[in-house]
């Protein structure tokens, strides 16, 4: 068990209401759901006619509510915030229960106000947090999200590496995210049998360990430096850094390097901006670039040849 553990327990019940779909609009998306919003609570207010018309009108809502938000969000945030159980149930009775007696009209419209109450709760809940999200990926700088490897094979540990020459950058802050899919593979490296990957892991799970302390947001990897700037060295930006939680109910993707990606895909819309993948590794960052995300494919530095290799090999000499 990591040392993050209790923070990581701490934050199973977050949820993130709105899982934007690739591509999403964040702006876009905000106004459907005040849209979306503003009908289903005018609906609630009643009107002539009988609870049957009532039905009628909130299952042309949920035609419309659909139409409008099934190419931005997520099936599961359709389903919790549109297609309800309650939605099925008043669908089979829309043409069964037709009576127009008092004891009829009582059920139906007690069913009714109840769900069109809980559709407005819930439509202002997803409001809230959507703009929760977008408030906190909205800060300044450059975003990218490193796969194991890059915590283990950069000749660079975590609070030395220079973030510039990767992401192709001069001062620009750097917002570092981390999947908490990355910790678990952290954790489990710090039984590899090699040395190496042993203390790249453990060390790492260390740095991050005592960056979140006491808290899951945010925090501060190192300072922004612009002292070098008057003997002509390059300036750096702040480096922040944050985990990044599965949300509630999340099922992970069978390959680890496809859900880093879907995390991925999964932030880029409320960021509103590109999120950098980089990565050691051939096989994600051609899975990156195939689900239309920028990646750095990141190598080693190339050992210098000993001068007598062409001699040593066979083929040279007299």
């Amino acid at each position: 068990m990591n040392s993050l553990a209790p923070l990581l327990a701490s934050r199973q019940s977050c949820h993130m209401l709105i899982s934007p779909l690739p591509g999403t609009s964040r702006d876009h998306l905000v106004k459907t759901l005040h849209e979306v919003r503003t009908t289903v609570y005018n609906l609630r207010g009643g009107g002539p006619g009988t609870a049957q018309d009532r039905i009628g009108s909130y299952l042309e809502w949920v035609t419309n509510a659909v139409q409008q938000l099934d190419s931005q969000i997520s099936a599961a945030d359709l389903d919790r915030l549109v297609l309800t159980r309650t939605y099925d149930r008043l669908l089979a009775v829309a043409g069964t229960m037709t009576g127009t007696d008092l004891g009829t009209q009582r059920v139906l419209n007690g069913l009714v106000n109840l769900e069109l109450t809980q559709r407005v709760d819930a439509f202002e809940a997803a409001i809230k947090a959507l703009d929760s999200q977008i408030k906190r990926w909205s800060r300044p700088g450059v975003f990218a999200m490193a796969d194991t490897s890059l915590y283990i094979e950069h000749q660079s540990k975590l609070e030395d590496l220079d973030f510039r020459p990767l992401l192709k950058i001069w001062e620009d802050p750097v917002h570092l995210l981390v999947p908490i899919i990355v910790v678990d593979e952290l954790d489990g490296l710090k039984k590899s049998k090699d040395r190496h990957e042993r203390w790249r892991a453990g060390y790492t799970l260390a740095v991050l360990d005592r960056v979140f302390a006491s808290s899951t947001g945010p925090a501060r990897l190192m300072p922004e430096d612009f002292s070098v700037l008057g003997s002509g060295g390059l300036p750096r930006g702040e480096v922040t850094i944050e985990l990044i939680f599965d949300p509630a109910d999340h099922v992970r993707l069978p390959i680890n390097d496809d859900e880093i990606i879907d995390r991925v895909l999964a932030i880029q819309p409320l960021a509103g901006r590109e999120v950098t993948l980089l990565t050691y590794d051939t096989g994600q960052s051609t899975r990156a670039r195939a689900a239309g995300l920028t990646a750095r494919k990141l190598t080693q530095p190339t050992e210098t040849k000993p001068c007598n290799a062409e001699s040593s090999n066979g083929n040279g000499g007299a």
